[in-house]
């Protein structure tokens, strides 16, 4: 594996590239044995400074991340989350841990590991400008270890399903910021990379063109086993995209699971309720009660935003029918992983 000046994880063993085809999967095994995890990581550690001064950016991580899954890593500002992807890709060198890609010891064999890996990092320059699309993608198969005229088909599809095969042939510094950004995922894939670490794929791009990429990613996961592992704040994208979230606080995992199954952590609902017998009086009973989040004046009407757990919910239907209040609207509000995040993250962003 190279990593060039510009932040992108390349793999430079051309002896590798009989090992992928078109689709860049690999042969089952033929034993029977069940296939290692994609992506590995035990015990990793990384702390930077000495003494007073020291910060632990990586806390002791575990995760194993399957072949073919879509993984969002969603993590505030300063939790560690750009450590740890480094520390995976062999940028920075942890302190304690291992990391095995497919099975294999990236500390051991460090060429056959990354030899599976490709990344688009954030705030990297991750093309040449001065070529032009189709030629972006036919060297960085070439550093991966694969003839371009191999995978020429590949990149043809690329082309098509990110809709960029009217710009192939012109030059990347010519191009809008977000066919930029399609063009380094391009790049990223044109190789046949059996692991992808994206972050902030969907920066710059408009509505039509971040489902796009979307579509693509799922695409590739379901009928190429493409395993990616996908940073970014656009929760949006994370939930619709991704198999599952991992996020990390302070340098550890705080939660792991389904966006579905996280949403259902507790058993703390919201809901809106909407009626003009809402009163100063009746409002500020209810806020020294339940946790109210939210007033809103309507016209003649008040919307209440509240927080309660299932008795909370039956004690506060219980006290507005006790002082005959009539309700205009009743809303549950279904919590996103944005709410989520928030909640697991104390706020932080």
């Amino acid at each position: 594996m190279t990593t060039r000046e510009d932040g992108v994880v390349r793999d430079g063993a051309a002896d590798d590239s009989a090992a992928r085809s078109d689709t860049g999967t690999r042969e089952e095994h033929g034993n029977g044995e069940t296939e290692p995890p994609a992506v590995a990581v035990d015990g990793l550690r990384k702390t930077f400074g000495t003494g007073e001064d020291a910060v632990t950016a990586v806390d002791g991580v575990s995760v194993a991340i399957e072949r073919g899954s879509i993984v969002g890593l969603l993590g505030p500002n300063g939790a560690g989350k750009t450590t740890l992807i480094k520390c995976v890709l062999g940028m920075v060198l942890p302190d304690e841990g291992s990391v095995h890609i497919g099975g294999i010891d990236t500390r051991a064999d460090p060429r056959a590991a990354y030899a599976q890996v490709d990344a688009m990092l954030e705030g990297a320059r991750n093309d040449y400008w001065r070529l032009t699309v189709r030629e972006n993608l036919r060297y960085f198969a070439t550093i991966s270890g694969v003839d371009p005229d191999s995978v020429a088909a590949r990149h043809d599809r690329l082309l098509e399903r990110l809709d960029l095969t009217a710009k192939a042939d012109v030059a990347v510094r010519d191009l809008s910021r977000g066919m930029k950004q399609k063009v380094s995922l391009a790049s990223v894939l044109a190789g046949g990379a059996d692991v992808v670490f994206l972050d902030e794929p969907t920066l710059g791009l408009d509505v039509e063109s971040s489902r796009t990429l979307q579509r693509e990613l799922r695409r590739l996961a379901t009928e190429e086993e493409l395993t990616v592992v996908l940073s970014s704040h656009d929760m949006d994208v994370v939930e619709t995209v991704c198999d599952r979230v991992v996020i990390v606080s302070e340098g550890s995992i705080v939660a792991d699971d389904s966006v579905d199954a996280l949403a259902r952590t507790d058993d703390t609902h919201t809901v809106q309720l909407t009626s003009g017998d809402f009163d100063e009086t009746l409002t500020a009973a209810l806020r020294e009660r339940f946790t109210v989040t939210t007033i809103e004046r309507r016209g003649a009407d008040t919307r209440l935003e509240v927080r309660a757990d299932s008795d909370d919910l039956y004690a506060l239907m219980a006290h507005l029918r006790n002082h005959d209040v009539t309700l205009e609207e009743v809303t549950t509000v279904e919590p996103d992983l944005e709410d989520v995040f928030v909640e697991i993250t104390g706020g932080r962003r």
